[in-house]
């Protein structure tokens, strides 16, 4: 088992309800769920999101912890959220990392590979677990 390791599950969803198509506003939530599966225990401390519609355009998002949070995770312990984000087009993706420092001072970065956006109902696939 590696020493420092957070594991990232993620769960897109299309938000029906507050996008307006008409106006290429279309609104997706995405819940994320943190496993430390490392041997040490670990914070989250920042996150990066590149964010991409269908068109190219990308957004990128920095910020200390994850909606408030900074969550403390012992190994094999999870922390789970949900944030959203809007995009002009029906589809895009997701990538990023987490920025995270080991109890023991070691620094170290968790990627979240690239997952989809899909507002035509797409997104019945299983969750994926991302390293």
């Amino acid at each position: 088992m590696p020493k420092h390791l957070f594991t990232c599950e993620a769960e897109p969803q299309y938000l029906s309800e507050q996008s307006a198509p008409e106006e290429d506003l279309y609104a997706f939530a995405y819940t994320i769920t943190i496993t430390n599966a490392g041997e040490v225990t670990a914070q989250l401390i920042a996150r990066h999101w590149i964010i991409e519609d269908a068109h190219g355009q990308t957004e990128e998002v920095k910020g200390l912890g994850v909606v408030g949070h900074q969550p403390l995770l012992r190994p094999g312990e999870s922390f789970q959220y949900t944030s959203g984000t809007r995009l002009r087009t029906p589809t895009g993706s997701m990538r990023g990392s987490f920025f995270c420092v080991g109890e023991d001072g070691e620094r170290f970065e968790s990627p979240v590979p690239e997952f989809a956006l899909r507002a035509d109902g797409g997104m019945d696939a299983p969750p994926r677990v991302l390293h």
